[in-house]
């Protein structure tokens, strides 16, 4: 008999809309799980099983309103559940559900630590749009994921919590800055969980730990739209199994359709729209292979043997598919790596410490904070012009093309001491090395989708990449789920944690 960690959060969701599942059931089942493993893979920075309890009980009381069962159904059959759309409850598309927010996102009563000493212990006084609007959709935070200090690096670890690793090998980081939600979800400690994505701080884990992450387009996500901060880089989105549960956790994301709080914002999408392109994996598209980088004009990018292993078989599945797929390149402009490394220095210079804070920095934020604020207006303005440029040159590149088909990573997970904690230059480059291809989905606003297609010699997970038109999250599904009914990778388990 299956296990409900084994079932995917879609089959999950159809338990508990019927009945045959509580809540509270639920949250039992991956608390037990988080204390069984969570240690050994440094997915939490906080825990928080009492709220989590009582958010469960009060999901109880009120009540769902049910699906009623067509025939019968066990949990040794997942697939005969009747997986639906959000229905007739669209505003509560994550009910009772467990996930858990990236420790960047606070929430009211909780500790919220930025990956930083500087704020450990510190509880937050209210919650954030996002945590709002996933517990408006009915989920259940389990506690916080694991984070690097500020969210500022692709590898997950910090002086608070230590390194995220990853659940196919212990020895290996689970990718970042999202490591923990990503760690948490190959780990099956949690069904999905939101994540948030400044330069494939989504995409990276996910493609390190063998799942689903989605970053939408910039405006997508009304509670991480991306549109307020520095560049327009950082966009929330989802961490999953399966390409489902990925359009799922966005439908709960994104929430209730409201009033536009911006001028510039993502086409609307209809409630149900994300679910329907994943159950309805139809069409065929005219996809671009591109194996440039814009970093390429500084550094030395390539794939090693894991990534040109999932590029090709990733090529051959979509060719199979019946995608017509054209190599193309990447009409580069000079100036990418010095506009991207100005924001990346501002950031932790921005970072509101109190006096005699600083001295709890880690020696790379400490050093790119002092760089940072050696930054001058008109070098940020110059930066922000460059991508404003950049963005319309790529996306004009691309006009040709339903998707763009990348490498997800140009190297396969790395060791847990193979970053520089002390030298932010070679940790910056050490960065661009091992992902060459997610920034300037960030810097374009484009949205992008890290896909876990293949599996290594060492049995590690390796994944593609693929890029939508702007505002079509829909193609990218679509894709996904073809690729997937035809891989089924949601169906692979790292050892220790089946």
């Amino acid at each position: 008999m299956a296990q409900l960690h084994e079932l995917t959060a879609r089959e999950q969701s159809f338990l508990l809309r019927t009945g045959a599942l509580r809540p509270s059931e639920l949250v039992e089942h991956y608390l037990d799980r988080i204390e069984k493993h969570g240690a050994s893979i440094g997915a939490f920075i906080v825990v928080d099983a009492d709220g989590a309890r009582e958010r469960a009980a009060a999901l109880e009381a009120t009540g769902h309103p049910r699906s009623t069962p067509t025939g019968s159904f066990s949990l040794s059959d997942p697939e005969h559940f009747r997986i639906e759309s959000p229905g007739e409850n669209p505003d509560q598309v994550l009910w009772g559900l467990p996930l858990a927010d990236k420790d960047l996102e606070a929430r009211a009563g909780l500790p919220t630590s930025y990956g930083s000493r500087v704020f450990a212990g510190v509880v937050s006084e209210q919650s954030d749009e996002i945590v709002e609007a996933v517990d408006a959709a009915g989920a259940i935070s389990l506690g916080k994921t694991n984070t690097p200090e500020f969210g500022q690096h692709g590898f997950t670890d910090n002086l608070v919590a230590g390194p995220a690793r990853n659940p196919w090998d212990r020895s290996l980081h689970a990718g970042g800055s999202s490591g923990g939600a990503a760690a948490a979800v190959a780990a099956r400690l949690l069904p999905f969980a939101p994540g948030s994505d400044g330069g494939g701080s989504i995409r990276i884990p996910a493609a390190a730990t063998g799942l689903v992450g989605l970053k939408p387009s910039r405006g997508r996500v009304p509670g991480g739209s991306g549109i307020g901060s520095v560049g327009g880089l950082g966009v929330a989105g989802p961490i999953a199994r399966t390409v489902g549960d990925a359009a799922l956790l966005l439908e709960g994301m994104i929430g209730t359709p409201a009033p536009a709080r911006f001028a510039l914002r993502a086409p609307e999408l209809e409630p149900g729209a994300l679910l329907r392109a994943a159950d309805t994996p139809h069409g065929r598209f005219r996809i671009g292979i591109l194996r440039d980088s814009p970093w390429a004009d500084e550094y030395a990018i390539g794939l090693d043997e894991s990534g040109e292993l999932a590029f090709s078989e990733g090529i051959e599945h979509l060719r199979a598919l019946g995608h017509v797929l054209t190599e193309i390149p990447l009409e580069r402009s000079a100036g990418y790596s010095n506009a991207f490394r100005t924001l990346w220095r501002s950031f932790p210079a921005a970072a509101p410490l109190t006096e005699g804070a600083e001295a709890l920095l880690e020696p790379v934020t400490a050093q790119l904070r002092e760089s940072g604020k050696e930054v001058r207006a008109t070098d940020l303005i110059a930066a922000l012009g460059f991508f404003a440029r950049f963005e319309r040159d790529v996306i004009d590149q691309f006009s040709g093309f339903d998707a763009i088909l990348t490498p997800a990573l140009g190297q396969s997970p790395r060791a847990l001491n193979w970053y520089s904690q002390t030298d932010p230059d070679l940790s910056f480059e050490q960065q661009v090395l091992y992902s060459p291809w997610t920034s300037f989905v960030n810097a374009t606003g484009l949205p992008g989708i890290a896909l876990p297609v293949s599996q290594d010699a060492r049995g590690l997970p390796a994944a593609i990449q693929l890029i939508g038109r702007p505002g079509d999250e829909l193609t990218l599904l679509s894709l996904g789920a073809q690729l997937e009914n035809r891989i089924g990778w949601h169906e692979r388990v790292p050892a220790d944690f089946a």
